[in-house]
């Protein structure tokens, strides 16, 4: 079991940031963020999130304009954007991922089966990200708020890449926080049957 810490930091103590310190995140804390991510399960190892780091400004200003007002600031402060997408083609690489069956076959010609899956491993793989920049010390501020149809064009343009949603990295400004909102209690969203 993880330490109290160690759950305080992942978990209890950790927040949605929205203001920023001055502080880069260099690329070794993204190389190690993919590390540690990379491990988290998806069904039949199909690992479909393709990820973009937006970090230079250049970049960001192509970003920009598909967010919408209230993410603009924040986005445009952070160190890094992280654009989280699924590849729809993730199961082209199922032989190499995943050997020890034929998996390809069981999503060629299968678009629901295709989408659903990419989607839902994809958005875990997002999920795992935010763990991973946590257990590296760094904050996070995900979130929707955007056209994901120009970031495809502008991001992942001509391929089978689409964009789920965005997640702001770095160091937050913890004075900036809102009160935590409320949580559900157990008996409010879960049963043991």
């Amino acid at each position: 079991m993880l330490t109290v810490d160690a759950q305080n930091q992942l978990f209890f103590h950790a927040r949605t940031h929205s203001h920023w310190q001055d502080r880069p995140v260099s690329t070794e804390t993204l190389q190690q963020l993919h590390d540690l991510l990379k491990q988290a399960p998806t069904s039949a190892n199909c690992s479909p999130a393709r990820l973009v780091f937006v970090a230079s400004a250049a970049a960001k200003q192509r970003l920009r304009p598909a967010l919408i007002e209230s993410n603009v600031e924040k986005t445009m402060t952070a160190p890094v954007t992280v654009i989280i997408g699924h590849d729809l083609a993730f199961y082209e690489k199922l032989p190499f991922l995943f050997p020890h069956t034929d998996a390809r076959s069981w999503f060629a010609g299968n678009e629901p089966l295709i989408q659903s899956t990419a989607f839902r491993n994809g958005s875990m793989q997002g999920a795992y990200l935010i763990l991973a920049a946590r257990a590296l010390g760094l904050d996070c501020g995900p979130m929707s708020g955007f056209d994901n149809a120009m970031v495809d064009a502008s991001f992942f343009p001509n391929s089978s890449i689409r964009s789920n949603f965005l997640v702001n990295l770095g160091h937050g400004r913890p004075e900036a926080l809102m009160p935590r909102s409320p949580r559900f209690g157990f008996d409010d969203v879960c049963s043991i049957v």
